[in-house]
């Protein structure tokens, strides 16, 4: 068996290997969290997110993908009004993610991003992933 042969099997292998993902994997859920963050916060709030609530949302089963965006400009349309930051939270479905939300890693997670807050502090919408 030569290298190329060799290559093309193992990727067959890891391919075939993958499972197969259910309904529900195939069309996750997305949390849009609108953050209203004191700006003298800023810096405690990036670190807190890659530090703590990252690294901790990461680890819970079903979880999909995380960001935290900072708005730069309306290019149509209103702004976001008071909301500088977006966090986006992805699981598989929407029962894992509210089993986050109770679970106590969430408790200690939260509260890192939350006391970067002021004002309205979060609006919150839910999305099912087409």
């Amino acid at each position: 068996m030569n290298r190329r042969t060799s290559l093309k099997t193992l990727a067959a292998v890891a391919a075939g290997s993958a499972a197969v993902p259910s309904e529900a994997a195939a069309n996750p859920i997305q949390l849009h969290v609108d953050l209203e963050v004191d700006m003298a916060k800023e810096k405690e709030l990036l670190a807190n997110f890659r530090n703590t609530f990252k690294p901790t949302i990461s680890k819970q089963p079903g979880f999909v993908e995380v960001k935290l965006m900072k708005f730069r400009k309306a290019m149509a349309g209103n702004g976001p009004g008071p909301w500088n930051y977006r966090l986006l939270i992805s699981f598989q479905t929407e029962e894992q993610r509210t089993k986050w939300v109770a679970a106590d890693d969430h408790q200690r997670a939260w509260p890192t991003i939350e006391k970067c807050l002021k004002g309205q502090k979060a609006a919150a919408w839910l999305y099912d992933i087409a």
